[in-house]
């Protein structure tokens, strides 16, 4: 389990986009609050250089999103937030709730369809850690992170038969190779001090040992700084930004994440915690 105290990591993201029909956006930017962590954060909404009204919902991870309403323009959604932790990362418990979610098939990890080639790489190998060890040693080993190749519609079966892809591929395909040899695994959108070049990251959650523990198979960024914004089945619920109704063209982003110390190394064996 991970012991380190952190210090206050500083994150950001700057979003900016013409907006060319009214349209409803709910933004998932923010820091997700947790134990022994305090965030002082800010969320600033503007359309043509006019404050925009935002509301905040909460969802089952208690995750914030932010919902605007907005006529055409020019948007500009700025975010800012310090982190400060005050002890060690205590791994969140897993619900009977979140064991069912995170054991089903879902639309970008159809663990359903992989089942035969799972079962044949991972079936023998011990349940726990050591399954998910495999698994994401596996990922990362036939698996090239090459940005560009996948699209919005690409799966982790996609992901599995071009052995190409970026940060989401490579945890849909963690997540639904868990699944499909009974580990319950769910994916986290992260800001990710140390990642290279910097953006919103996404990280794989399995469990084991009725705790919920991170796993990046890109290797990417080290797991002990990595600040959670989201949780979900896959990428449809943990996108950085949603359009609902209207249309809208994202011209600008930008994204920064810093530790407030040097980078501790990772060597994607031990058990982390994303809390």
């Amino acid at each position: 389990m991970d012991e380190q105290l952190s210090q206050v990591t500083t994150v950001a993201s700057w979003l900016t986009m013409e907006v060319t029909e009214p349209a409803c956006i709910a933004f998932q930017l923010a820091v997700t609050p947790g134990p022994a962590m305090a965030v002082d954060d800010q969320l600033t909404v503007k359309l043509d250089g006019r404050l925009v009204p935002t509301t905040v919902i909460l969802d089952p991870h208690h995750s914030r999103q932010h919902l605007v309403h907005v006529d055409r323009g020019t948007l500009a959604v700025t975010y800012r937030g310090a982190v400060t932790r005050h002890g060690p990362r205590v791994p969140n418990v897993v619900s009977d709730a979140q064991r069912l979610s995170a054991s089903r098939p879902s639309r970008y990890c159809p663990s359903d369809r992989m089942s035969g080639f799972a079962r044949a790489h991972f079936a023998d190998v011990p349940t726990g850690p050591e399954r998910i060890r495999a698994i994401c040693d596996y990922v990362w080993r036939h698996t090239a992170y090459v940005p560009g190749v996948t699209g919005p519609t690409s799966d982790a079966v996609d992901t599995l038969l071009s052995g190409r892809g970026v940060c989401r591929d490579f945890a849909h395909l963690v997540v639904a190779l868990c699944r499909a040899v009974d580990v319950p695994a769910r994916v986290a959108a992260v800001y990710a001090p140390g990642l290279s070049p910097m953006d919103f990251h996404v990280v794989a959650e399995a469990a084991a040992d009725g705790a919920w523990w991170i796993w990046d198979a890109t290797r990417l960024a080290p797991r002990q700084t990595l600040v959670r914004i989201a949780t979900g089945q896959d990428a449809a619920d943990i996108a950085f930004m949603a359009v609902l109704s209207g249309r809208t063209e994202l011209s600008t982003m930008e994204v920064s994440a810093v530790a407030g110390a040097d980078l501790p190394y990772d060597d994607h064996e031990q058990l982390i915690a994303l809390a």
